[in-house]
């Protein structure tokens, strides 16, 4: 085995710990030190004189945030609002909209758990119809996935929910064809854009969609609990946080009742959105700005998806050209032993598979392994990130042959 490999340069910036290789960037992102520092700062701020913070201070901070995230987006600070994670965006709309019974809700197979189960969880207490739409892997082509997705639209369909990049598969999805198609059904889109901001160039107002919600937390590097929510102005009047607050009847100059509504749903610890517009600037910092880094991390996971299917025959999930900052691929088969009949018989979302546990245990690779698919595959996904080197994923790709090798030999 090789010795412990070095990150990239870039990475003094993060706390990231010295004896773990973070190759897992996509799962709950990482903040840099610079930002971590303004959000404590901030966090003394409100802590020296609560009240004069939250009465008099904390609008124009919150106000400014916007701006600059609303900048990045292409978006209207109208149309935009914080929200504490994409599950709570995909939430805010699927609760507030009105379904009846036979109504029907469609998202695809590929679709975060969190965010299908509240397809569900809607659809059984209002008689609406959660429809799946079957993307087979390895996905062949863009074209495949608009075909499997429209076949499922009936004249019930109300809403879709569709990831832009999907979580488990890594997929860049065709979103901005899926959108104009559906909507030429008459059928609004909820983007379920997690992984969206700071992995690809976004537009939302051209991009036309109903609703989308995506993390700052994860490729923006913002704090944890930092996301947005973006409703197209049509759609607004009809949307609720789902913590009802003084924004139902209390108005202020200059904002929305929209944006009343989301910007306070009771006491909470606002620093993650205040340090959006800190994290931009952290990544803009860097040579070639934040489209650089975006660059840089898509080339950087590309040479890793190609690394690690070269050297253990692993199988890549989607062609090159749908690659985003995240590439996954299913490992083989192991000889002898058959896998789960369903990929939920794995356990709970927060199940580690033994692969995953002793490439940290015994390598301190932090990557993730888990089975996914019908019939289940054993998916490994890689992120790439500013503070990622190659000499990583060779580790890695040295490790897994070692415990890939082992588990062969020990099979009779």
């Amino acid at each position: 085995m090789s010795n412990f490999p070095a990150p990239s340069p870039f990475a003094a910036a993060w706390p990231l710990d010295p004896a773990v290789v973070m190759l897992n960037h996509g799962s709950f992102g990482a903040c840099p030190r610079v930002v971590l520092d303004r959000q404590q700062a901030l966090r003394e701020r409100i802590e020296s004189e609560p009240v004069r913070f939250f009465m008099r201070e904390i609008e124009s901070l919150l106000d400014a945030s916007r701006e600059t995230l609303a900048g990045l987006l292409v978006a209207s600070t109208d149309d935009l609002v914080f929200v504490r994670n994409a599950t709570s965006g995909v939430n805010g709309v699927l609760r507030s909209l009105r379904f009846e019974a036979g109504d029907e809700i469609l998202m695809t197979d590929h679709e975060y758990n969190a965010c299908a189960n509240t397809v569900r969880w809607v659809a059984e207490r209002t008689g609406a119809r959660a429809v799946l739409a079957q993307v087979p892997v390895p996905v062949v082509s863009s074209d495949e996935i608009v075909e499997r997705i429209m076949e499922r639209v009936t004249d019930r369909t109300r809403l879709a929910l569709l990831d832009h990049i999907t979580s488990p598969t890594a997929v860049v999805m065709p979103i901005e064809r899926l959108i104009a198609r559906l909507a030429e059904r008459g059928i609004d889109t909820l983007v379920d854009g997690a992984h969206g901001p700071g992995m690809l160039r976004l537009e939302l107002e051209r991009l036309g969609a109903a609703y989308y919600t995506g993390n700052c937390h994860k490729w923006l590097c913002a704090p944890k609990g930092a996301a947005f929510l973006h409703v197209r102005r049509d759609r607004q009047r009809e949307l609720h946080p789902t913590v009802i607050s003084h924004g139902l009847n209390s108005r202020r100059p200059g904002h929305s009742r929209f944006q009343d509504e989301f910007d306070w749903t009771g006491t909470d610890d606002p620093t993650p959105w205040l340090c959006v517009g800190d994290s931009i600037r952290f990544l803009e910092s860097f040579e070639g700005g934040l489209a650089g880094v975006m660059r840089r991390n898509a080339a950087l996971a590309r040479e890793a998806r190609e690394l690690l299917c070269s050297r253990w025959g692993a199988a890549p999930i989607c062609p090159v050209e749908m690659l985003g900052s995240m590439a996954a691929m299913a490992l083989p088969p192991s000889p002898g032993k058959s896998e789960p009949q369903t990929a939920n018989e794995t356990g709970s979302a927060f199940a580690i598979h033994p692969l995953q546990t002793a490439l940290f245990e015994r390598f301190g690779v932090e990557v993730p392994v888990f089975f996914w698919g019908n019939p289940p595959q054993l998916i490994l996904r890689v992120s790439a990130q500013l503070y990622n080197s190659r000499a990583q994923y060779e580790y890695l790709a040295e490790a897994l042959g070692i415990l890939l090798r082992e588990k062969h030999e020990k099979t009779p």
